[in-house]
């Protein structure tokens, strides 16, 4: 195990190398000029070549590149040319908001769908089950920013039940947190409930014809123990990999999420930065979230050990 877990980490090197490299391209080259965003129309092209001297984008793109992934090295992400303000300071300051944003979506998409799945699959011989399975396709369907504007909509504007905006830290109390995060937690977690369930629900209908669930059923064990000892748990591992790749895809979810509720997260200070061309923030956020990315992923791989006694790695 330890050796796999050593191997997993610098397999991410490459990785995040590749991902670097994108990053800094799509930058680089997509239309914008920070020196004059932040000079404004009515600079002189004297003062933005200045500041563009400055911040060093007068330099050949490879040489920005070097200087910047020596910088990610040594765990510095630069410095954000809006505010001056250092990236991994940025990113940790708003990080609080998508934290918890991420943490109630998942708390939704497990207490929802473990027990919709399970309910489903004991009720597999009645008209239930294909009712979810196209319920379940039409919650995967649904966009998110359409599905979050109707919802502002009905309960923010309609029938004003939730705030539509802003965030309350968890510092100033439970109920304000979990009051203004509700709606966009609910949003977020939505077509991850769907897939999830649908996910399984077709693993446990794999497992519940087995031999060893007859085998326990001919030993007298009750239908709903034999649902979740043996069909559940062995249904685990197939889910637990969409799981992961929904936990990370969560992080990726709240860039719409909180634009659309103005929550100060993750999400909201990357498409600031992306308005800003503030390059410096645009690739440490999106550098920090594919990190977070592999690591979910790795955890996942390291979580098969427990779940399943007869997997080892070498």
């Amino acid at each position: 195990m330890l050796n796999y877990t050593i191997r997993r980490l610098l397999s991410v090197i490459p990785v995040m190398l590749v991902v670097s490299i994108i990053v800094f391209l799509l930058v680089h080259l997509t239309p914008g000029n920070p020196a004059f965003i932040i000079l404004g129309e009515d600079a002189s092209p004297e003062a933005i070549a200045k500041l563009e001297e400055q911040l060093g984008l007068n330099e050949p793109l490879y040489i920005q590149f070097f200087d910047w992934i020596k910088q990610v090295i040594t765990g510095d992400l630069g410095t954000s040319v809006y505010s001056a303000q250092p990236v991994t300071e940025l990113i940790f300051g708003n990080f609080g908001p998508t934290i918890s944003l991420m943490v109630l979506s998942l708390l939704f998409i497990l207490v929802i769908s473990i027990p919709l799945a399970i309910l489903i699959v004991s009720l597999r011989k009645t008209i239930l089950d294909p009712l979810f399975t196209n319920a379940s396709l039409l919650g995967v369907s649904i966009p998110e920013f359409w599905l979050a504007i109707l919802l502002v909509l009905g309960f923010g504007v309609t029938f004003p039940i939730f705030p539509v905006a802003g965030y309350m830290p968890l510092a100033e109390g439970f109920g304000p947190w979990i009051y203004h995060l509700l709606l966009p937690a609910f949003v977020l977690a939505l077509v991850e409930i769907g897939i999830i369930a649908r996910m399984l629900r077709d693993s446990m209908l794999d497992s519940v014809n087995q031999d060893y669930t007859k085998t326990a059923r001919a030993k007298g064990v009750r239908e709903r123990d034999v649902l979740m000892k043996h069909v559940f748990a062995n249904a685990l591992i197939p889910t637990t990999t969409v799981l992961g790749a929904t936990v990370a895809g969560l992080l990726g979810g709240t860039v719409i999420i909180e634009t659309l509720f103005t929550i100060p997260g993750i999400g909201q200070l990357l498409i600031d930065s992306i308005h800003r061309r503030d390059y410096p923030v645009i690739q440490g956020v999106v550098l920090f979230i594919a990190a977070i990315y592999v690591l979910v992923n790795l955890i996942v791989d390291l979580l098969y050990a427990f779940l399943d006694p007869r997997i080892r790695y070498d």
